[in-house]
């Protein structure tokens, strides 16, 4: 099997990638594989092209046909591997993807199903992450997260955040131009609306610390709310109701969708004069 995959690519693009390629080499079209496999042609093409997780039994048969020993296994295990604080993964593969509606307030970095790889990979080599594969597959784990925004019915997202993260350099000016000039294009979504809360304001309800709200449609609210040690997710209807208020009483102090957008390009181009 091939060794030189972009690092970048989701565990999902890496395992369709590897099954091209054996595919190829095999001299196999996806029909012909596909009935090799037991499965339809179509779902080898959308494995292929990462749009679908193949199962555990299917790669384990690819092993078998192509006798990669357990390749396509290990390939398999790393799309659906944990990848982060086990709170955390409460929230982003149970709550997030059901959310009709997603609501958070971020007062140190762009949330994370807003931000750019580049921007995404600077946080996580900043934290606690052992090893390059590491970060690359928090990385990969990030980006997934954001499919939800691009799907047939994605969940409204309200981000509010605070003027100084337009402004802090993580990763550096490179980085934080293409993460602004991100913002703006995600900021012109019919399901985002990015607000910005200016430096000098008096809400001091914002200081103590992140958190999102997420409203299910078969569910109570959800809250998420996230310390430099720890974090929580949690329905109790008290918490939720008191993080219900604090988001709008930040809300209440930020600036306009339209004129959060202009602060946001002017952030951008004042990034992009110094690179």
């Amino acid at each position: 099997m091939g060794n030189d995959l972009d690092p970048r690519l989701t565990p999902a693009q890496r395992f369709g990638r590897e099954l091209a390629r054996a595919r190829r080499e095999a001299g196999l079209s996806q029909t012909r594989l596909g009935t090799h496999l037991g499965v339809s042609s179509s779902l080898i093409g959308h494995i292929e092209i990462g749009n679908r997780n193949p199962s555990l039994d299917l790669a384990a048969r690819c092993d078998a046909f192509f006798k990669t020993d357990d390749h396509f296994t290990h390939l398999c295990r790393n799309i659906t591997a944990p990848t982060g604080p086990r709170w955390f993964l409460r929230w982003s593969e149970e709550i997030e993807p059901r959310a009709r509606v997603l609501r958070c307030w971020d007062p140190l970095l762009v949330p994370g199903l807003l931000q750019t790889e580049n921007y995404a990979r600077a946080v996580f080599r900043g934290g606690l992450a052992t090893s390059e594969q590491k970060i690359e597959d928090q990385v990969s784990a990030r980006m997934r997260r954001q499919l939800i925004l691009k799907r047939e019915s994605p969940p409204a997202l309200w981000a509010l955040l605070d003027e100084w993260v337009l402004r802090r350099p993580i990763g550096g000016r490179e980085v934080m131009y293409e993460q602004l000039d991100h913002l703006t294009a995600v900021a012109g979504w019919q399901n985002v609306k990015v607000q910005i809360v200016p430096h000098d304001t008096f809400c001091v309800a914002g200081l103590m610390s992140g958190f999102a709200l997420a409203e299910l449609p078969d569910a109570p609210t959800t809250v998420s709310i996230e310390s430099s040690g720890a974090g929580e997710v949690s329905t109790e209807h008290t918490l939720a109701s008191f993080i219900w208020d604090r988001y709008d009483r930040i809300r209440a102090e930020a600036l306009r969708p339209s004129e959060s957008l202009e602060m946001i390009k002017e952030a951008r181009d004042q990034w992009k004069q110094q690179t």
